[in-house]
């Protein structure tokens, strides 16, 4: 099935052409005609199955018919958990509505919000922003919520971790009743439900793909080394295969900026993405990432949600995460919309019960490969030696994913 059997408006077809999409995915198929009919939607995916665009689109298509919004206010809004994800949303609306008079901006902390009072002032079809920057606007006036139409959140598991609730609800409150409401997260726990009692009318639930599940488009490869030889691993792994795009996950800050460090010396582009870096700083190294001029952003969980990079080819635990699912979270950076990836751990003995509570999560057992060379000093569980090299995946595979709907 193509986008034009979704209804949506030939100005959307032409922008959705232009970024080179061409199919729908599973949960695009479901959320798109189920927005645009004016439905409230709950509606769970794992990540890189185009969550997104299951909202952007049917958003733009609704606010495009609409009058245009008075000053100080918005007529949609979209809440994000993270930085990153607000930029990434943003971006997705302004390349989605680029041949409709659709006005939109981001707000969130790190940055002056100077700049960001003065895109409100004549109004706003739609506002991507982080809870606690909305309510900073909302304080000083720069932002009204009357003519709301439309909410959003975005990402709900992931705000509810890093403890918006209080926030998310401070924000409900402030907003008219009568509104189309959208929740779009890569699981609906009991968590995540407990939120939206009260916030929706009638909702449709739409789940696509097992929770806790990872794509079967990506390979999913563990590397037993030592811990002080990774570095070394992982610049062998890169020559050796010639990587041009990896997304490289790390446990701390300091060993991020020490990785990046070692990279440079041994002749790779790279920086560092984490919480001690402005936003100036992360922005332009993400630009870059995403333009070719780095061949590695080595990354803390800040951007284990969230960040969209076209068909990222490989992503790398340098450390394996201690919550299971941020594994998962972690290498859904790859593998996005059908697209095959790569996602490569490498595992030092003290990361071994880690590796099994990921095991147990997702119900499958990791391909191990003992690298010649690297061999480590504890034997790994279960390994099989294999110095075969392979590369990234070429992202010219599809998949179709089962998905079920239900009202709640």
């Amino acid at each position: 099935m193509s986008f034009s059997a979704l209804h949506l408006s030939d100005e959307l077809l032409k922008a959705i052409a232009e970024q080179g999409y061409t199919t729908p995915t599973a949960i695009q198929l479901e959320a798109i005609p189920a927005v645009l009919s004016g439905r409230d939607v709950m509606a769970a995916a794992q990540t890189g199955t185009g969550k997104t665009a299951s909202f952007t689109l049917p958003m733009v298509q609704l606010l495009a018919g609409g009058e245009s919004p008075r000053a100080l206010h918005i007529r949609a809004l979209v809440l994000t958990p993270t930085r990153e994800l607000a930029a990434q949303v943003s971006e997705s609306i302004q390349n989605y509505s680029r041949h409709l008079n659709i006005l939109s901006a981001a707000a969130f902390g790190g940055e002056r919000i100077e700049p960001q009072i003065t895109k409100l002032q004549a109004g706003l079809d739609v506002l991507v922003a982080t809870p606690g920057r909305l309510l900073d606007l909302h304080a000083q006036g720069a932002v009204q919520f009357e003519g709301l139409e439309l909410l959003v959140l975005d990402e709900a598991d992931r705000m509810l971790d890093l403890g918006f609730i209080d926030e998310i609800l401070r924000v409900e409150k402030l907003l008219p009743k009568q509104r189309q409401t959208l929740m779009f997260s890569a699981t609906l726990s009991n968590e995540v439900q407990t939120l939206a009692k009260g916030m929706f009318n009638s909702p449709l639930l739409i789940e696509v793909d097992a929770e806790n599940s990872t794509a079967s488009t990506i390979k999913q490869v563990i590397h037993p080394v030592n811990q002080e030889r990774k570095s070394e691993l992982l610049i062998d792994l890169i020559k050796r295969n010639k990587w041009h795009q990896v997304l490289v996950f790390i446990r701390t800050k300091k060993g991020a900026d020490s990785l990046v460090r070692e990279l440079k010396a041994a002749g790779i582009p790279a920086e560092s993405i984490h919480a001690n870096r402005t936003q100036h700083a992360r922005t332009h190294a993400l630009a870059d990432f995403k333009s070719g001029q780095l061949v590695v952003l080595v990354a803390t969980d800040i951007a284990a949600r969230g960040l969209d990079v076209s068909q990222l080819p490989c992503v790398v635990n340098y450390d394996l995460p201690y919550v299971a699912e941020d594994y998962v979270h972690r290498i859904g950076r790859t593998g996005r919309a059908g697209n095959l990836g790569l996602a490569v751990s490498l595992v030092d003995e003290d990361e071994y019960k880690q590796l099994k509570s990921i095991e147990a999560l997702i119900g499958m057992k990791f391909e191990r490969k003992i690298l010649r060379g690297f061999m480590p000093t504890e034997k790994a569980p279960k390994s099989e030696f294999d110095d075969a090299e392979y590369g990234c995946f070429e992202p010219d595979a599809k998949r179709k994913s089962k998905s079920r709907k239900r009202r709640r």
